[in-house]
């Protein structure tokens, strides 16, 4: 943001120099107030934003005071923070820059000029979220398209090919069906050290050509939506859109954007940042405050508007001890996840201190700080020490730069000696972390919050199989566990039992931005081909690196050759969102036909029931070496310490502690590979963009020239009717329940990301524009389609509907007794003028940031939604929306006031709102009873009353 340099600025005072004169800041510390030497240094961060952005409108001198005040406003009053920079992926960030485009129609319709409507915070737009796998194994396999799409033809594109022929039942390619006899396959570029055979599956490889199908396939599939992208990045002033193919969001947002201060107009001032993603969080490693927020919050931010929150409780979390020399930087974040979730913090700040946080590299930082959305926590905060400025040295900042960026932040005591007891500030509470108690763990097999030690993976699983299904169980029968289904694959026979390993992927998020973690990998690769061991080829193995960085110190440290049965498959999320490829179709016949719990292990964070593969359902989530560990392994029933990992060909055991890189080693070799030549390189890659980015033709006009044969990006309706006055509040009367839903319904049961089902509203909605399902793509690549994505809200196969008795995404149209897609019962619902509402219980929207979870049941009709508790950031977005979050008082719930979910519910709102006001909800039943009004803030009650956040903006220009 700008800062005013009027000389009414209230805080001018305190406005000093560096350098001479030629930089200006803002130093808090001539308030002269002893309270700010006791705030955690993320409040200080919120606090010199105050100062700085004070205009006496959208933040006031009173904010600065509440701030210093924190010890005894927190959790009572609300403040604006002005972010310094929005970052936006591309499945979240379509929607957000295509309701600005059609924002610009609609204030034009009303005679404002469409140009102002600009993004006034500088926006960063990633395209990384559209890669999906439709070639991988070591031989280039035309495989079948997860998302939908056709494959690139004879005069399509850079990747010239036919399409392959099917593969005989129970075959697997075990060569390029692609190539001609006698010749290298189609594309393939050599890289360096890359051997002629796959050391793992022993058969030809060229992962290169892996790489560039893949790529391939995303920039042909997407080139709609990469015009638009490219308009934006025209259209709009203060947008830069990153192309695909360099890096995933947090990982570019590492490696490129992040600055940890920024200069601007003069002034230098501490950088942070919002996203829309949850794992916007991944920046806080860096001593950069910033977090998730939804795709309308993001918009408003990128408009001018500052974030809204409450004054938070900051728990400062105490680090001590040694870390083990076989504890991983994963392990420790699963470690802390539970410690920080048994604890209670949602929706709190957490901020490391103590002797144990200098032990932690800056990618050791980033990775725990990844994570913070898994225990609820707004974000977990790693104060700028030493660790971080020798981190930056590695990336390319000039020694002047350094130098400017520790003078500031030592002037503003921003700067932390973790040794110094002297400088630990006042927390809300305290929670101690002994490093040397964390142990190996994975996590699964159904959320990120259920840990397993893996001395114990063998016997928990086994408890798994006897459980009865719920959260851990697969209630399987004793005479059942047994089973062994023998199938061919690549003309060999091979058994599938319960707990065999199918799927092994190392994504692109949480664990590639950590050197150490994918050098641990490398390493134990190397040491296991070095021992003869191979890897079972039926097994789907992946790797999408974070960035090109990743492939680069993988390759110049030796160790990418070995890790190659984990082809790099490209640059993006992949596997984490769903995109996986299919598995062999004898697999998943063997699966089907012993109704076996097949297990896939990934290095990623997000592993719900169902979302890699169907057939799948154990999944773990684990460090890299550890999914090498149980790809070799093929299954996740053994014990690592009494059984041996492998069996060579000459008959010889060998057991994983046989091929643990040691600490010392990892070090070494991180120390001699990350250097700053890898950090320059994707640098220049990011600068450059691709040839096929770079020779995208766009529209050069202000407003957007919309194609309505479009099938990926529309004009959203949102602005309908849109009038300069304000409405009056409406209350709900007699609607009747779209769902009755259960607890943990997350953001991938509101709003899959993942591929558009065949039998799906969605895909009758594109079939009805003549697309086949090869064509459909992915629900995240047409979330600029605001009639496919309210088609699939409520269209995962897993959700649970009480009306229904079964998972699937279907509703009972209550008037009739018919039972329906929910798309389709909404839309009898909106054609009767029938208001309505959902029933849910506890943690409601849990899971991935996407405004889609808002704006689809807005779209669908949806008034208001009544829950025994929300995921804070999705009951901010449905707020975003005008939709009213209705929590049960405590201990009441659906079941408790023996709602049927078949009464009409009657909901009447008072002339003015207040915060947290509770409401009176009448049944059709003569059943009533007390909710309360989730508005935590004056700024939530005026969205509601606008209709939402994006009316309100609009409004602003009218």
């Amino acid at each position: 943001m700008n800062v005013c340099l009027s000389t009414e600025h209230p805080y001018n005072h305190l406005i000093e120099t560096l350098n001479d004169g030629r930089i200006k800041y803002f130093n808090p510390q001539k308030l002269n107030d002893q309270r700010y030497d006791k705030l955690p240094l993320s409040i200080r961060v919120l606090l010199e934003a105050a100062v700085r952005n004070c205009d006496g409108f959208y933040t006031k001198e009173e904010d600065v005071q509440n701030l210093l005040d924190w010890q005894q406003q927190q959790c009572k009053t609300e403040v604006p923070f002005t972010p310094a920079r929005v970052l936006l992926q591309d499945f979240t960030g379509i929607p957000a820059m295509v309701d600005l485009a059609a924002m610009r129609d609609a204030v034009a319709k009303h005679g404002v000029d469409p140009s102002l409507v600009n993004p006034k915070c500088p926006t960063d737009l990633i395209v990384d979220h559209s890669l999906q796998i439709d070639y991988s194994k070591c031989a280039i396999q035309n495989t079948p398209n997860p998302g939908g799409g056709d494959g690139p033809s004879q005069n399509q594109g850079p990747s010239r090919s036919a399409p392959s022929r099917p593969l005989p039942r129970g075959a697997a390619a075990c060569s390029d069906p692609l190539a001609s006899p006698g010749q290298p396959p189609a594309s393939v570029q050599q890289i360096e050290n890359t051997p002629l055979l796959c050391p793992f599956h022993l058969k030809p490889v060229s992962e290169t050509e892996t790489t560039l199908k893949n790529q391939g396939m995303e920039l042909i599939r997407n080139k709609e939506r990469l015009q638009f992208f490219k308009w934006c990045s025209k259209a709009f002033k203060n947008v830069n859109v990153v192309p695909p193919d360099v890096g995933a969001v947090h990982q570019v947002n590492l490696e490129y954007l992040s600055r940890v201060v920024q200069v601007r107009g003069g002034f230098i001032y501490p950088d942070s940042v919002v996203g829309t993603d949850s794992h916007t969080t991944m920046i806080n490693g860096l001593g950069i405050l910033g977090w998730g927020v939804g795709g309308i919050e993001s918009e408003a931010v990128m408009l001018g508007q500052p974030v809204s929150l409450t004054l938070p409780q900051v728990v400062g979390c105490k680090l001590v001890g040694s870390i083990n020399p076989l504890t991983t930087s994963i392990d420790i974040v699963l470690g802390i996840t539970k410690h920080l979730r048994q604890a209670g913090i949602a929706g709190k700040f957490v901020e490391f201190f103590g002797p144990g946080v200098s032990q932690l590299s800056a990618p050791d930082r980033t990775t725990i700080a990844n994570m913070c959305p898994e225990y609820n926590a707004t974000v977990s905060f790693f104060p700028v020490d030493q660790v971080t400025i020798k981190h930056f040295k590695k990336t390319n900042f000039t020694q002047e730069k350094l130098e400017l960026l520790e003078s500031y932040m030592r002037a503003v005591k921003l700067f932390r000696c973790f040794d110094d007891p002297s400088e630990d500030p006042q927390y809300s509470e305290v929670i101690e972390i002994n490093l040397s108690s964390i142990v190996p763990y994975v996590s699964g097999p159904k959320r990120p919050q259920d840990r397993v030690a893996v001395c114990s993976m063998k016997e928990d699983f086994q408890s798994c199989l006897d459980e009865k299904v719920g959260f851990k169980g697969f209630h399987i029968s004793k005479e059942k566990q047994e089973t062994r289904v023998p199938f061919l694959h690549c003309g060999r026979e091979y058994q599938l039992a319960h707990g065999s390993v199918v799927i092994a992927a190392v994504i692109s998020c949480t664990n590639n931005c950590n050197p150490a973690v994918m050098l641990t990998a490398g390493l134990m690769a190397k040491k296991a081909v070095e021992a003869g061991l191979v890897v079972k080829p039926y097994i789907r193995t992946s790797l999408a690196p974070g960035s090109g960085m990743v492939t680069h110190y993988l390759s110049t440290s030796g160790v990418l050759p070995y890790f190659s049965q984990f082809e790099v498959i490209g640059y993006g999320c992949a596997t984490c969102i769903g995109n996986t490829a299919p598995l062999p179709e004898a697999v998943v016949d063997a699966i089907k036909q012993g109704d076996l719990v097949a297990c896939g292990v990934l290095s990623g964070n997000r592993h719900f029931e169902g979302r890699l593969c169907d057939c799948v359902r154990a999944n773990y989530l684990a460090s890299p070496p550890l999914v090498v560990a149980y790809a070799i392994a093929g299954t996740v029933g053994i014990n690592f310490e009494k059984e041996p990992l492998g069996v060579t060909s000459e008959g010889k055991e060998v057991y994983l502690r046989d091929i643990w890189p040691s600490r010392e080693e990892v070090q070494q070799t991180e120390e001699d590979m990350v250097i700053s030549s890898i950090f320059k390189d994707v640098r220049g890659r990011m600068d450059k963009g691709n040839t096929f980015w770079n020779n995208i033709d766009c529209p050069e006009s202000i407003l957007f020239p919309w194609d309505h044969k479009s099938t990926y990006i529309r004009s959203p309706c949102f602005f309908s009717k849109l009038s300069k006055e304000v409405p009056p509040p409406q209350s709900i009367e007699n609607a009747h329940a779209l769902l009755f839903l259960g607890d943990k319904v997350t953001t991938d049961h509101i709003s899959p990301a993942g591929s558009i089902a065949r039998v799906s509203a969605a895909a009758k909605y594109l079939q009805s524009k003549r697309l086949t399902p090869r064509e459909f793509n992915s629900y995240g690549a047409r979330r600029g389609n605001d009639a496919v994505m309210t088609r699939g809200t409520f269209a995962s196969i897993k959700l649970q509907n009480r009306f229904i008795g079964k998972s699937g995404p279907k509703t009972l149209h209550i008037p009739s007794g018919q039972t329906l897609d929910v798309f389709e019962a909404a839309e009898r619902y909106q054609r009767d003028g029938i208001h309505l509402i959902i029933l849910a219980g506890k943690d409601y929207g849990s899971g991935n940031s996407r405004d889609w979870v808002a704006k689809g049941p807005y779209l669908l009709g949806v008034r208001a939604v009544i829950a025994e508790s929300f995921e804070k950031l999705h009951k901010n977005q449905l707020v975003g929306m005008g939709i009213m979050p209705l929590e049960f008082l405590p201990g009441q719930n659906a079941d408790s006031l023996e709602l049927n979910g078949k009464e009409r519910f009657t909901i009447t709102l008072p002339e003015s709102l207040s915060p947290r006001q509770q409401l009176n909800v009448n049944t059709s039943q003569g059943k009533s009873f007390i909710v309360t009004a989730l508005f935590d803030t004056e700024m939530d009650i005026i969205l509601f009353q606008h209709g939402g956040l994006l009316r309100y903006v609009a409004r602003t220009f009218l």
